[in-house]
């Protein structure tokens, strides 16, 4: 006995470290002190001894000696942080975190320090260590609160090592959540989306599935594109089999308190968070928004002829309906485009039992403004609340026609009531069921944006919004069950193509009243005498499965389910409408002004004259803007649908269209130099002032054929006007009106309709790339097929 305690003493004596004396003196070190010994033993850190005290000076150090001159040990950091010892890297990963939250200053001083975040980055992509990881991911969360940070952490592919790692630590395979409030919360419809998500789960993966979060909503969309396909689309996916176990807890209302929480592992991620990582990954997706070849498309509208679209385009677009027969186009299963669709429904003509599945798969889409190009400044505006169950008026309605009265009933009422006072009424599982029992009670069920949901009707909404050169077309689904009226009789700002997918439907289609087209988000009632004279006339059309039928845009329709005749018996109607909208860029009206700009551009420019002529040239470039406005008030050609980006003709049509629209793009300019007036556009805008308005918010878009999105010459405020413009012109009025004839003359004259094309085209893009992001974003959050 004696002879093993000698000797264990031994061995003890000899682990004695033989730098006692320096951990001696680290017991009472200062922070100065400290940085000494670390500096000491990382000259000799290959030694047991030293990378003893490379630790407990580690462990000595705090944030108040760190605050004091922390320049020191931020400069040790990169080496400690790519030390060989695991321990050293996790205290050394804990001092950066200690740093990032100690203050803001701090924090952006680490984050700006490259050394420091490329070494930190490496010590999450080369770890396999569990407490490695834990370390280094805390730290990167820690310095993550503040935006110049996470913009460092991404600068060196921070992003790239948190997704990595957490596709490849164990982990349950679909990770069990829950949603859970702070205890002092009380939980009502609106704040679902900010729930915090709680994990059954290991506290690793939690970790960095929140880190990789944070960083993807910080990405622009520069840096959302250079995540490695693969990765992204891999963690992508997880992310949506996650998603759906999320809007599963929010439809059953599964909530706790923090304190309940149990077996759970809290993350810091809320459920709009989760929704806008998805939308964010999906922005650049192959998977999403593909578009059906216009050929396609066309032919399984208007048939295998071409005779067939010619005739409507040059008889019927925008003029009056059209009605094309599934047989007159000799369609198969293959030519369908609707056909994969309509089979996901599993729809049965008495049962409405789809119903509730089908909407609770649905997220609210939530609107986009027309001219909002940066879908992350959208994403900004809603990130709040996205995620959120569908709502009502929104995104579904359910309603009837009375048959006494014509007048439209709502079932959801108070629903209703309450999207008239801006307050969002969210659906759950019971609204879902309510839907059904609608149904059965003789309500349609009609749900907005179909092409934000479903990826193969977001494909056909591509390729027609091609056909017709616009940047998007917007879908709608009608389920009405037999003998019912949904909406009652009315006319809408867009034309729509009708395709009968289920059953059958009684249309009336009344004869176009002798007004102008309807201009999009425009007025929306006609006078008493035009509606009176527009419906003595009226066509009755039958619709099956597999017909269309098109309605221009301003023509008064209604339909139901009655029976078609004393033969057949009522039945319920599936359709979809498929609207295309003409935004104001893309009417006839829109392509004038963007050719005032290019010919506006092109003109020599001086910019170090302040001539009074100089000035009054400007002045009659913007109220030549105002006047085409003012003409296409009035002519209804300005109004039409402009199709010079159209891509869908054959080589044929395609001249006959052509030179169409340059014959009408001479009479735009005919008109504007025949007919548009000094004095109307001076008036106008100082109507405009005195109402408190701006005289040239109908034509904000114009900034957009800038790459740089700087104004056109357009911006004018109010200050300028009331101090330059009108004094000018008073002062000047003859020289004034006289620069405005000189200026509409010389572009009358000069304007060419080639030398518009390729800017009006590059703006058609601009939006159709800006929608293709959106709608990607969108359909990813549904939890449809």
């Amino acid at each position: 006995m004696k002879r093993r305690e000698k000797k264990s003493e031994h061995r003890k004596r000899k682990r004695k470290p033989k730098n006692d004396k320096s951990l001696q003196l680290l017991q009472h070190a200062d922070a100065d002190t400290i940085f000494s010994l670390l500096l000491a033993a990382i000259h000799n850190s290959d030694t047991p001894s030293s990378l003893t005290l490379i630790k407990k000076c580690l462990i000595k150090l705090k944030p108040t000696f760190l605050s004091q001159n922390p320049n020191p040990i931020l400069s040790l950091l990169p080496f400690l942080l790519t030390s060989k010892s695991a321990e050293i890297v996790c205290y050394s990963a804990e001092i950066v975190g200690a740093f990032s939250l100690y203050s803001l200053e701090l924090n952006e001083q680490v984050g700006l320090d490259g050394e420091i975040v490329k070494s930190l980055v490496l010590a999450l992509g080369s770890w396999k260590k569990r407490r490695v990881l834990m370390a280094a991911c805390n730290a990167v969360l820690d310095m993550a609160t503040t935006p110049v940070a996470r913009q460092c952490l991404l600068r060196f592919f921070a992003l790239e090592s948190l997704m990595s790692g957490f596709l490849q630590v164990p982990k349950s395979s679909v990770m069990q959540v829950s949603l859970c409030t702070m205890d002092d919360e009380t939980l009502d419809d609106g704040s679902v989306a900010c729930l915090k998500i709680g994990f059954e789960d290991d506290e690793l993966p939690v970790l960095l599935l929140t880190a990789s979060i944070i960083l993807i909503n910080s990405c622009n969309i520069e840096l959302l594109g250079n995540i490695p396909r693969n990765l992204s689309e891999t963690f992508l996916a997880f992310l949506k089999n996650l998603w759906a176990e999320v809007h599963n807890q929010i439809l059953l209302a599964n909530t706790m308190k923090s304190s309940q929480e149990g077996q759970f592992v809290m993350s810091n991620i809320r459920v709009n968070n989760l929704a806008e990582s998805i939308f964010r990954l999906s922005i650049k997706s192959s998977e999403f928004a593909t578009t059906l070849p216009v050929e396609v498309v066309k032919r399984s509208i208007f048939g295998l002829t071409k005779s067939s679209f010619e005739n409507f385009m040059l008889s019927h677009w925008e003029v009056s309906p059209f009605l094309i027969r599934k047989l007159s186009r000799a369609l198969n299963e293959k030519d369908d485009v609707f056909s994969s669709f309509i089979k996901s429904l599993g729809l049965i003509e008495t049962d409405p039992s789809f119903l509730s599945s089908f909407l609770r798969n649905l997220v609210s889409c939530f609107p986009i403004a027309s001219d909002e190009l940066d879908v992350l400044s959208f994403l900004k505006e809603v990130r709040n609340i996205l995620g959120c169950p569908i709502i009502y008026q929104q995104d579904i309605r359910v309603l009837r026609t009375e048959r006494k009265t014509k007048r439209e009933v709502h079932f959801f009422q108070e629903s209703l009531d309450s999207c008239c006072k801006k307050d969002c009424q969210f659906f759950n599982i019971d609204d879902f069921l309510k839907c059904e029992e609608a149904y059965k009670e003789g309500y349609t069920v009609a749900l907005r944006g179909m092409e934000f949901r479903f990826k193969c009707i977001a494909a056909i909404a591509n390729g027609l919004a091609s056909i017709f050169g616009q940047p998007s077309v917007g879908v709608n689904m009608y389920l009405t069950p037999p003998n019912s009226q949904g909406l009652a009789r009315h006319f809408d700002d867009h034309c729509v193509f009708v395709f009968q997918l289920f059953g059958t439907k009684q249309w009336t289609v009344f004869s176009q009243p002798n007004v102008q087209l309807p201009r999009l988000y425009g007025p929306d009632s006609l006078h008493d005498a035009e509606v009176e004279n527009s419906v003595t006339k009226c066509r009755k059309i039958l619709l099956k499965e597999g017909d269309i039928l098109y309605i221009p845009r301003g023509v008064l329709h209604e339909a139901c389910t009655d029976n078609g005749g004393p033969n057949e018996s009522a039945a319920c109607s599936l359709h979809l409408t498929l609207g295309i909208e003409v935004e104001p860029p893309f009417e006839w009206e829109g392509f004038a002004h963007v050719a005032l700009c290019c010919w506006n551009q092109r003109q020599p420019q001086d910019a170090s004259s302040e001539s009074v002529l100089e000035f009054l040239d400007v002045i009659s470039v913007n109220l030549l803007h105002v006047a085409i406005g003012l003409i296409g008030d009035s002519d209804p050609t300005f109004r039409k649908a402009c199709l010079v980006g159209a891509m869908s003709l054959p080589s044929e049509t395609s001249y006959r269209l052509d030179q169409n629209q340059k014959t009408i793009f001479s009479h735009l300019i005919n008109k504007i130099d025949t007919e548009s007036g000094f004095l109307d556009a001076l008036r106008f805008i100082e109507v405009a002032m005195q109402k408190n308005e701006d005289p040239f918010q109908r034509i904000k878009w114009l900034r957009l054929l800038n790459a740089d999105g700087e104004a056109t010459g357009h911006d004018w405020n109010f200050s300028f006007m009331e101090a330059k413009l009108f004094p000018l012109c008073d002062e000047h009025k003859g020289k004034a009106e006289e620069a405005f004839m000189h200026v509409k003359s010389r572009f009358c004259d000069e304007v060419l309709f080639g030398d518009v094309l390729d800017r009006y085209k590059l703006l058609l893009d601009k939006y159709r790339k800006a929608r293709k992001q959106y709608m990607n974003g969108m359909i990813s959050l549904q939890c449809t097929s």
